[in-house]
């Protein structure tokens, strides 16, 4: 009884050690909680098993050795006869009944003495036949009656858009991967325009609107400084000329930018506008290198 009357103490001057934080943190209140809850249920333990065993006395004493001996006997003989045959897994999974109990599922209809057993169908394929049933009809109901889920085309029509802007981002990190080793000549209308809105902000204030030439040279004649060929014409892009007042594009244009405008460049070759300056450079022949088809050709050609 110490230990029940400690605890009660300790749980009637909790309010007041609480008040003040010096003599019980909150965390020790909580320690103090959980071992009262713990006591008391050791506490009740001990009780039912106080409890359990005074009746098993009591018992005794009212049926007498002999009787309580033949009540142990009759409970154990009761157990035997409740006792079911022991199912193996087989049997269990096949919803099967052990051959001891086979004689109750003979069918009353026999021929040529062969007799049939009315074995059941086994538990698991029931589950799984009404289980595709089930299936079926919420199958029904999201794809056919109220169109939560998508059709093989209405998914397909989804994947290929989802496939279209994958491809542009790609497209778009793929471009401006190109240098002066790997870029290519192109028709693409796309390209080209892309390159003139580039040219005439960024270029036309030395080369002119039609790239007639005034600071820098001409660029539509057979003329040219530094090379005609469409990585030649990037690098000078690129890098410029210092020597001849030609700034660095590099930093202020992305590849793909720079390579735009050189494509721009060649395919304003032989153009000839108005108030062209004079030729500058070396004449050299125009490129050879086939131009790469445009997307709409590549597109046709599939």
């Amino acid at each position: 009884m110490k230990p029940l009357l400690i605890l009660l103490l300790v749980l009637v001057s909790q309010p007041v050690l609480a008040a003040d934080d010096r003599l019980l943190s909150g965390e020790m209140m909580n320690y103090v909680g959980f071992g009262a809850i713990v006591f008391t249920l050791i506490l009740f333990v001990i009780v039912m098993l106080v409890l359990l065993r005074t009746f098993k006395v009591m018992t005794k004493i009212i049926l007498g050795p002999e009787g309580y001996k033949q009540a142990l006997a009759d409970e154990a003989a009761l157990k035997v006869a409740d006792k079911k045959p022991k199912v193996n897994v087989v049997e269990k999974l096949l919803s099967l009944k052990p051959l001891s109990e086979e004689h109750t599922l003979i069918m009353e209809h026999e021929y040529d003495g062969i007799q049939e057993l009315d074995n059941p169908t086994p538990g698991w394929f029931m589950v799984l036949f009404y289980g595709t049933i089930g299936f079926a009809v919420c199958y029904l109901l999201i794809y056919h009656v109220f169109g939560i889920g998508q059709l093989q085309y209405d998914e397909y029509k989804t994947e290929m858009a989802v496939a279209a802007k994958d491809r542009a981002v790609y497209l778009s990190k793929a471009a401006n991967m190109v240098d002066e080793n790997t870029v290519k000549l192109t028709k693409d209308p796309a390209v080209i325009a892309s390159g003139q809105a580039i040219f005439k902000q960024t270029c036309s204030p030395c080369h002119g609107d039609h790239a007639e030439g005034k600071v820098g040279p001409n660029l539509t004649d057979d003329f040219w400084l530094h090379g005609n060929k469409i990585n030649e014409i990037f690098k000078t892009i690129k890098y410029g000329v210092a020597a001849k007042g030609m700034p660095t594009w590099e930093k202020q244009l992305s590849p793909k930018q720079i390579s735009d405008v050189a494509n721009y460049v060649k395919s304003i070759h032989g153009t000839n506008p108005p108030n062209p300056k004079e030729p500058q450079g070396v004449k050299e022949a125009e490129e050879e290198t086939k131009a790469a088809p445009s997307k709409a050709a590549v597109i046709l050609n599939k």
